[in-house]
């Protein structure tokens, strides 16, 4: 559909500094007209009727009048219509939607290429911090990448199957396939956590429950290492607190490609309600133990000046072993400036637990940091999906009905001992849905 045409201007005037300035006001409030085009059509003809009849009614000075603000009319109207989503393609000096697409393909294509040449640039790779902050960019633009070069492939056999009869039949397939591919890139190109690449270390304790939280946090522990070998990751177990009923605390690793994005949401406060072993009247106990999921850090990501630790050693206690009660391997580390402490003491070298203590240390730093950065800038998405913090109820596991729910995105599943005993990919995708769908909708309105 053309775009509406102008009243013809009186040659004897010249144009009023008043249109002037209403035009360039229109063009202003023109961003905020983009979402109302089933109202646009309507609007605009309406609005360049009446233009016209003023025009045509108007004689002399009052001619010249009614043009300033017929021609304002015009602009508002035609605006309403060809700035909405849906403008036509063929309306001279707007973009189509197809362009739109393009134009991302290219962006993608371009920032791949530069973030290629800059990897392969002598100061970036003799930068250790810098080099390894391009290495992740590099990892996170693959994937988009490569739709883009599927899109355009597509977009390929698409213009190929629409100029040749003989392949006409194939075109819907191609478009719905298309179509499929822009969704996929727009959501590949949402921001993403910058620690969902990395790897994880995850500290359980017994929470509120005595004896049977202790019980807990053994059965979780049991859990999420039988989730982490499900998903092909590897564990180690850093440090571990048992008490007579179960686990007190541990502390373990996740290694493998992604392991942050997946286990971040298993941080908060984990709820049981069953009768415990102990209890003779069959009386149902509510017990909880938390988790706390912190990405690893690695030692270019975190500055820790020496002067700003405080390292004792003491001698390891707990049951039996030929280095407990008798030497000083054990280690305790506090992070004077944030009051951070550290002790690790499962190793018979010293060294070792130092080197233990050290690494869980940089996580602690770098998940307070990430902590803090994210409260400053993703607030509104962090207080809708849940922002897993240790006192945060985020799932609660019943025993009597079978029944698991998932606080966050109001997930009930009733595959109880499946996800104990490790299937929690249910949750997993849920939560990582609700994210993008989330992530989405910001970077609509930004």
């Amino acid at each position: 559909m053309l775009v509406a045409d102008s009243p013809v201007r009186p040659r004897d005037h010249a144009e009023s500094a008043a249109a002037d300035h209403l035009v360039a006001e229109a063009y202003v409030v023109e961003p905020f007209l983009r979402d109302i085009e089933p109202l646009a059509l309507h609007v605009r003809n309406s609005i360049c009727l009446a233009a016209a009849s003023s025009c045509d009614e108007a004689d002399g000075q009052n001619q010249y009048d009614n043009w300033s603000v017929s021609h304002v009319c015009y602009t508002i109207a035609n605006m309403l219509f060809v700035s909405t989503p849906f403008r036509n393609a063929g309306e001279q000096g707007y973009s189509s939607p197809m362009a739109a697409i393009d134009q991302l393909v290219e962006d993608v294509e371009r920032s791949y290429a530069e973030t290629q040449e800059r990897m392969s640039d002598p100061a970036v790779y003799n930068d250790h911090r810098e080099a390894a902050d391009v290495g992740r960019r590099l990892k996170e633009l693959e994937g988009p990448y490569k739709l883009a070069q599927e899109w355009r492939a597509v977009r390929e056999d698409l213009d190929a199957a629409q100029g040749d009869g003989d392949l006409r039949e194939l075109v819907p397939e191609l478009e719905e396939r298309l179509a499929r591919l822009e969704e996929e890139l727009k959501v590949a190109l949402v921001e993403v956590d910058p620690a969902d690449s990395k790897d994880v270390l995850v500290e359980i304790r017994q929470g509120v429950g005595g004896d049977e939280a202790a019980l807990w946090a053994a059965d979780l522990y049991r859990m999420l290492t039988r989730y982490a070998e499900r998903r092909g990751f590897k564990t180690e177990v850093l440090a571990t607190s048992p008490n007579e009923a179960g686990i007190k605390e541990v502390v373990f690793s996740v290694k493998g490609e992604g392991a942050y994005s997946v286990f971040k949401w298993e941080g908060g406060t984990h709820r049981v309600q069953r009768v415990p072993q102990t209890e003779s009247q069959g009386r149902i106990h509510t017990s909880t133990a938390t988790v706390a999921v912190m990405p690893e850090a690695e030692e270019v990501e975190v500055d820790m000046d020496p002067n700003e630790l405080k390292i004792d050693v003491y001698r390891s206690t707990g049951p039996g072993g030929q280095s407990v009660n008798t030497t000083d391997s054990a280690v305790r580390i506090t992070h004077l400036p944030t009051g951070i402490v550290v002790a690790m003491q499962d190793e018979k070298s010293q060294l070792q637990n130092k080197q233990k203590a050290l690494r869980v240390l940089r996580a602690r730093l770098l998940e307070a940091e990430l902590r803090r950065q994210r409260e400053e800038l993703d607030a509104a998405r962090r207080s809708q999906i849940g922002s897993g913090e240790r006192s945060e109820k985020i799932r609660t596991y019943n025993f009597p009905e079978s029944r698991i729910t998932d606080h966050r995105v109001k997930l009930t599943v009733h595959r109880f001992e499946g996800a104990l005993d490790g299937a929690l990919d249910e949750f997993t995708e849920a939560l990582a849905a609700e994210e993008r769908r989330q992530a989405l909708e910001t970077a609509a309105t930004t």
